[in-house]
């Protein structure tokens, strides 16, 4: 069973008596199956926002529907409460309670059964945290409560909307545990995020959405191929042979650095040729090391013909575990 499908999904925003009328989203289809981990992805006003609106039935659409495991979330909007958890990038708590009985009350609101402290636990709140005003919260703290809230009566559906915002580093790790084991569960997960090296750690494919329309659906790998997005491979050897050993139709660059040999492969699985032909011709490799175009540069490559990274940060940056675009 499909988990999301939108047909013919568009939003418009009137100009008014003077203005212009604004396309927000235009004629998308989107279908995420039930069990995957869904990247969705976008620059800055891409409509982003305004598709998970709708698909939660926030705002209405101007034409086209949303479908949640097969009902229309128009016309069975209960859908959303019995099957979908939520973690929105704008939410209310309330600020003079604790987050444990944030949480009851979502447990109570849902008629759930869960366990609090289970939760909480699980999300990495200690009982200490758990019991002070919610209003005293950090913002990654919040973003734990937020997580648990959404994880209450086991929901089939998880629409995460920048759920990393203000976490730390083992709050990441933890935030993608907690998606590896919902999706092994069954879960089908939902996660928008402009930090990609997240996205490209657990999702199974990844839509890039741009000026309102869905450009690009593929696993991470499917997009690099499309993308023609070359790979480097590095071969560390006692004495690197010539460059024209190397060459051939999939190779678009060699370059000899001391005892290292890297190759550009416009296709990569000439990889494994190169270092096949190597061995036939006694250059029997050191250590053998492979870097891929990172989902940033393939991101750039879809988002409006140029790179998703105009703030003049260097390559280094750009591959930092916390690399991020503008969403």
């Amino acid at each position: 069973m499909v988990a999301i499908r939108t047909r013919g999904l568009s939003k418009r925003y009137s100009g008014g008596l003077f203005g212009s009328d604004v396309t927000a989203v235009s004629d998308l289809d989107l279908t995420v199956e039930r069990g995957e981990v869904y990247g969705f992805l976008g620059p800055n006003g891409a409509g982003k926002s305004t598709t998970i609106d709708m698909l939660l039935n926030y705002s209405y659409p101007t034409e086209g529907t949303v479908e949640i495991f097969g009902e229309n979330i128009q016309e069975n909007p209960e859908v959303i409460d019995r099957r979908v958890g939520v973690v929105p990038e704008g939410y209310g708590l309330y600020d003079r309670l604790s987050g444990r009985r944030n949480l009851e009350f979502a447990i109570e609101w849902q008629n759930a059964s869960d366990d609090p402290a289970h939760l909480l636990a699980r999300v990495g709140l200690d009982a200490d945290d758990a019991d002070r005003p919610v209003g005293d919260y950090s913002k990654g703290m919040t973003q734990r409560l937020a997580l648990a809230m959404a994880l209450v009566d086991d929901p089939d559906l998880l629409v995460l909307d920048e759920p990393s915002s203000g976490l730390d580093p083992n709050g990441i790790r933890r935030l993608r545990d907690i998606i590896r084991e919902e999706a092994s569960d069954g879960t089908t997960v939902f996660f928008s995020s402009h930090v990609l090296s997240q996205v490209e750690a657990v999702c199974d494919r990844v839509g890039i959405l741009d000026d309102g329309e869905l450009v690009a659906v593929d696993t991470v790998a499917g997009l690099r191929e499309t993308a023609g997005a070359s790979s480097t491979l590095t071969l560390t050897m006692e004495n690197p042979p010539s460059p024209d050993v190397v060459r051939s139709d999939g190779v678009s660059a060699v370059d000899v650095r001391g005892k290292q040999l890297r190759v550009t492969c416009a296709d990569a699985r000439a990889k494994a040729e190169i270092i096949a032909r190597l061995v036939e011709r006694g250059h029997n490799p050191i250590d053998v090391g492979s870097e891929e175009a990172s989902l940033s540069e393939i991101f750039g490559d879809y988002v409006r013909g140029g790179s998703a990274h105009d703030d003049g940060e260097t390559a280094t940056e750009r591959n930092t575990p916390q690399q991020e675009v503008a969403t």
